[in-house]
């Protein structure tokens, strides 16, 4: 009966002339139970899109598996019903939390509310209708040595949630799956008749293939240029957005002391969100005392470079909303700055063709410099379009501590030319006064990225004054400039062969300290770097790569490194500056592999072994670094999650070990029903670090000056085992809607993974409960 209405219905049909491929859908004034079922009559009205094609690993293959969406609107909410047929293999489906889906089958529905090719908003579903979503954007496909496969020109931010509804089930002929999304939950146009672009991506696992329903091309730029269009949209009815979440949040922290154990008092916290849609387009956010939803520790990382700083995301539901309006070349704002606001006003939206992002904050007392003022924060990003995918914006950032301030002001642009060449550039200034003094200094980026299905590159050039500072934002690392250019070649293998596609390129970077680059002076740090990455049949990834670089000296780590002079006999003679060597010369090799996504199990392992520079004493090492993870999934309900982080210096002289960290991390997850689930997490954080000396020359002890005391110490041998082990049940039945209780306890040991002799060194218990109330 189904296989009749379907026949009957209207089916799009590919446009011959390049332009979008349109649909027009009906609008029918009724409402449907979503059960995953679709068999009330309303489906046979519905707009049938077909006719998916490969975009991943491969791109213009018709897709094996056959999809078929159905679409119509309501007054209030678009309906899509989906029809994935599997005849190459069986469907992977688990019960899943929201944002876990990566693993199973999934559908994602693209909604470029504003048809203006350049962001979308992205639902994910799997078979079982577990839900997934956030904001697709364009972006340049790349390739190094940390990707394996064929890259998408694309990338999804999954922070972002959205109310909306979804129910799927496994068929005898794949699965089926029904998605409802009201009105309220997203910004569009303010026209009385609108055009939506439109697509959608069908992951299927057994294969590790991608495909969408218009055809993709990996020649072009951009990946929603090349989306479809819904046409005709009319009588929209958002109705009054909004929504006011109330949250409630307790916590008691434990520690021992000399007769036993003794918790602090309970602390207690009261806040909320609200969210008004002033207009369709434009979002007022407000917030008191925003709960930081941290559920558990952050996990832990591992530098590769001491003078680089590690980057935590955002994890608060009142900034994760519209978070993507503020993005940008460079990360100037980065909210996570906002340590603990007494309160925050945010304005977002797209008014005439511009993006608007603006959020001024209260930081507490305690964040301040001096304890006694409130930090404030105003930070503004706008963004024009022009014409095709092509963007002019500008953004402005002030933070005021008192009688100190940072303020950045920044231009920026990205152009799309002949749908294959894109060009991002960005220029800044930053202003900042501390202690009556105020000091200036710039950035810029430059950033050229060329397509192709077999020829691409990829250029950049960036650099950051040493005074540059973004108070607001996030750097890695300033004071230097850097330059990269890869060109890479791709070769696709025939149609049902082993190999899916091969991708060679070489990598040219080079890193200069900022005055050395203006200067004229050859790199700090040259790099050559040769990757190759291979795609093979069933979704197995395999990427190496080949590294010759040479690291100049970086004093600014070892001001207060002194060494100890000492005579034939071991006594000291002398405590001298330490000096080290000009340049290392590194070769390194990297190897990467990535699993299918197996029905029960899936992994992944990156490796990098080789001689390398030895930060803890500048020397030459041996190093080898591991980091593995892997995916179980021994029952529809049950995950169970394997991380191992592994980093080794070894002398290369006498292989004595310098520098060790290690750490396992081990994640269970008991999902009970779509909206619960209990979670125990395990991380251990082994580290090790040796006496250390003067390895790339005299062997001589290294003393670490003391500008406090004034005194020249020893370096002794370091060990730390810290042991953190965190349980939670959660239950969330809709985003902002949470209930959480927690307990997380930290310990250590004195001889790595014995787990004898653990000792608590802390503990607490916390509680969270939101309810969204919507208009």
């Amino acid at each position: 009966m189904m296989t009749l209405a379907l026949l009957a219905a209207p089916v799009t049909l590919l446009a011959d002339d390049g332009s979008p491929i349109e649909v027009r859908l009906p609008r029918i004034e009724a409402a449907v139970e979503v059960d995953g079922v679709l068999d009330e009559p309303v489906w046979t009205e519905a707009v049938v899109v077909s006719g998916f094609s490969q975009y991943l690993p491969v791109d213009g293959r018709p897709a094996e598996d056959s999809t078929v969406v159905l679409v119509w609107y309501s007054p209030t909410a678009i309906h899509f019903g989906i029809r994935a047929y599997e005849a190459h293999g069986e469907v992977r489906a688990n019960l899943a939390d929201r944002d876990k889906i990566q693993s199973d089958d999934n559908i994602q529905i693209l909604l470029d509310t504003f048809n203006d090719q350049r962001q979308a908003y992205v639902f994910g579903v799997n078979p079982l209708g577990a839900q997934a979503d956030g904001i697709l954007r364009d972006a340049a496909r790349r390739a190094g040595m940390m990707q394996v496969g064929s890259e998408g020109a694309y990338e999804i931010d999954l922070s972002p949630d959205f109310v909306f509804k979804s129910k799927g089930r496994v068929t005898a002929y794949g699965y089926e799956v029904e998605v409802q999304i009201p009105f309220k939950s997203l910004r569009y146009q303010s026209e009385d008749v609108q055009d939506w672009g439109f697509n959608v991506i069908r992951r299927v696992q057994h294969s590790g293939y991608e495909n969408t329903w218009t055809p993709v091309l990996q020649a072009e730029a951009s990946f929603l240029a090349q989306s479809g269009a819904m046409t005709g949209l009319t009588d929209l009815r958002r109705g009054l957005v909004l929504d006011v979440t109330p949250e409630f949040t307790s916590s008691v922290a434990g520690a021992p002391v000399d007769e036993g154990w003794e918790y602090g008092q309970v602390d207690p916290e009261l806040g909320g969100n609200v969210r008004w849609g002033v207009t369709n387009n434009l979002t007022l956010n407000g917030t008191v005392n925003p709960d930081f939803s941290q559920v558990e520790a952050d996990v832990a990382q591992i530098q590769f470079d001491p003078r680089q700083s590690l980057f935590f995301p955002e994890k608060r539901p009142f900034f994760l909303d519209g978070i993507e309006l503020f993005s940008m070349p460079n990360q100037l704002i980065y909210t996570r700055r906002i340590a603990d606001p007494r309160g925050a006003v945010k304005l977002t939206g797209k008014v005439s063709g511009t993006n608007l992002a603006l959020l001024s904050a209260v930081d507490a007392r305690s964040t301040s410099a001096t304890g006694d003022d409130h930090r404030i924060y105003n930070l503004l990003r706008v963004r024009r379009d022009l014409g095709g995918q092509s963007t002019l914006g500008a953004a402005y950032t002030d933070k005021i501590d008192g009688d100190n301030y940072n303020r950045v002001a920044a231009v920026d642009g990205r152009f799309v030319l002949a749908k294959k060449y894109a060009l991002t550039f960005q220029g800044a200034a930053s202003f900042t006064r501390r202690s009556g003094e105020t000091t200036s200094a710039p950035l810029w980026d430059l950033r050229v990225d060329r397509e192709g299905r077999r020829f691409g590159f990829n250029y950049s050039m960036r650099g950051i004054h040493d005074d540059f500072r973004a108070e607001s934002g996030f750097f890695s690392r300033v004071g230097i400039t850097t330059v990269a250019f890869t060109p890479r070649y791709t070769v696709f293998g025939k149609p049902g062969s082993t190999l899916e596609s091969w991708t060679g390129s070489v990598s040219l970077l080079g890193t200069w300290d900022y005055e050395r680059f203006v200067d004229g002076k050859i790199p700090n740090d040259p790099k050559l770097h040769l990757n190759s990455s291979f795609s093979f049949k069933g979704g197995w990834a395999v990427g190496g790569s080949f590294l010759i670089e040479s690291f100049k000296y970086p004093p600014e780590l070892y001001t207060n490194y002194f060494i100890e002079r000492t005579d034939e006999t071991g006594a000291v003679v002398d405590t001298v500056a330490y000096t080290g060597t000009d340049r290392f010369r590194n070769l390194d090799v990297v190897f990467n592999l990535l699993t299918p996504r197996f029905q029960r199990f899936s992994g992944s392992l990156f490796l990098i072994y080789g001689r390398d520079e030895n930060f803890f004493e500048w020397a030459p090492a041996d190093i080898l670094f591991i980091f593995l993870s892997t995916d179980w999934r021994p029952t529809e309900k049950l995950r169970v999650n394997f991380r191992y982080d592994h980093q080794h210096y070894i002398r290369f002289d006498d292989k004595s070990n310098v520098g060790i960290r290690r750490i396992p991390r081990l994640k269970l997850e008991y999902q009970l029903t779509p909206s619960l689930f209990l979670r125990v997490v395990g991380q251990y954080d082994a580290y090790f670090v040796d006496e250390l000396r003067d390895n790339s020359r005299t062997d001589d002890p290294i003393l670490i000056f003391d500008p406090n005391t004034g005194a020249f110490n020893r370096t002794e041998k370091f060990r730390r085992n810290d042991f953190r082990v965190d349980w939670l049940v959660s239950y969330r039945p809709t985003p902002g809607t949470v209930f959480f209780f927690g307990y997380g306890s930290s310990l250590d040991e004195p001889n790595t993974f014995r787990f004898r002799g653990l000792d608590r060194t802390s503990d607490g218990f916390f509680i969270k409960l939101s309810y969204l109330f919507r208009a």
